[in-house]
């Protein structure tokens, strides 16, 4: 502990009109077991519209460890690089306004970093915490096996080297090696960023010890949205570095064309139809198992299995239309997804 504590440590926060978050979310950072004189926030701010760079500046006048920078580009991307550019620690840790940190958290990631000297970043565990019904279902489908196969962030399963994590802690030589996040990218930048990070021969590790919490939105109509993005943008990563897609990214896509052409067929042969019925049944008691494990509540099984729903037919959806933007009419992103941010 002692030997990690001697590393500063810069914390990149990219946000627009986060202000019901953003004060929550540094002060879990001041409140951290880590001495402040080795602590940069650098807080990325997008123009925001709300009280968010008011709410920033006066936590910045009480802490001199805070700084609040102006992001013209207002995108996710853009802000995680003017910050990293910014930053002057030896470890840099991405984080998301939504999110609070448990005590230790920067201490353990340190540790992690030290301890695991293949490993260019390391991140832990993403717990994901409700505010109503709706977004307690949303975090109950986002935390499932079933919702999001083996995102060992949001499951936390298991330690050991991953392809992914949440929130998580680079060595600065990292950026300096491969470069910043792909401002290109509006959704899924972190992910195009591991992926060069693991091919350049950096390793990510997670550890179940780091964790943090995320407050998730309450609304399933921008939870359509973030999985449709999310499955969208990663076929445009897929193709950009020339990578074959994983199991768990096509199973989605796969749900929906059997959805689609397991209708149109089941109205031309009755066992096509049975064959249909049988496997949609299956999903759903699938659905409500995984539901059960989190709540007896009829409305809580019910909200949760239509998050899980919603989760599998954005990506889905998402990721068919990727395919038909990218790589059959070989078009650039979408315009009217490019306004979207986070």
């Amino acid at each position: 502990m002692e030997q990690s504590h001697k590393r500063k440590v810069s914390i990149v926060i990219p946000c627009r009109n986060e202000e019901m978050h953003i004060s929550q979310c540094i002060t879990s950072l001041i409140n951290s077991d880590y001495p402040q004189e080795l602590m940069e926030i650098i807080v990325c701010d997008g123009m925001s519209t709300d009280s968010t760079a008011e709410l920033v500046e006066e936590l910045a006048a009480k802490h001199s460890s805070i700084v609040k920078l102006e992001n013209e580009n207002q995108f996710t991307p853009h802000g995680l690089n003017l910050g990293i550019e910014y930053a002057s620690g030896d470890v840099i840790i991405i984080l998301g306004a939504h999110a609070e940190v448990y005590p230790g958290y920067i201490a353990k990631c340190v540790e992690a970093l030290d301890a695991k000297h293949e490993a260019g970043c390391v991140g832990g565990v993403l717990e994901s915490i409700a505010t109503d019904r709706s977004s307690k279902a949303i975090s109950t489908a986002m935390s499932s096996v079933f919702g999001v196969g083996s995102a060992h962030f949001r499951t936390g399963l298991k330690d050991g080297f991953v392809d992914t994590v949440a929130f998580g802690a680079y060595r600065k030589e990292v950026f300096e090696k491969i470069g910043l996040f792909d401002e290109e990218l509006l959704r899924n930048q972190d992910d195009e960023f591991n992926y060069r990070l693991i091919s350049s021969g950096f390793k990510i590790y997670l550890s179940k010890d780091i964790k943090s919490k995320y407050y998730v939105r309450s609304s399933f109509r921008n939870l359509l949205r973030q999985y449709f993005q999310y499955g969208y943008w990663k076929v445009y990563v897929n193709k950009k570095h020339k990578t074959i897609t994983t199991m768990r990214q096509i199973v989605p896509s796969l749900f929906i064309v059997f959805l689609v052409a397991g209708f149109i067929l089941s109205w031309l042969n009755t066992l096509v139809f049975a064959a249909y019925l049988a496997v949609l049944l299956v999903y759903v008691i699938s659905a409500k198992i995984a539901a059960i494990q989190a709540t007896w509540n009829v409305v809580g099984i019910a909200k949760t299995m239509l998050a899980f729903m919603i989760m599998h037919i954005g990506y889905g959806v998402g990721y068919l239309e990727g395919l038909l933007h990218f790589y059959i009419f070989n078009k650039k992103p979408s315009s009217t997804l490019s306004t979207l941010s986070r």
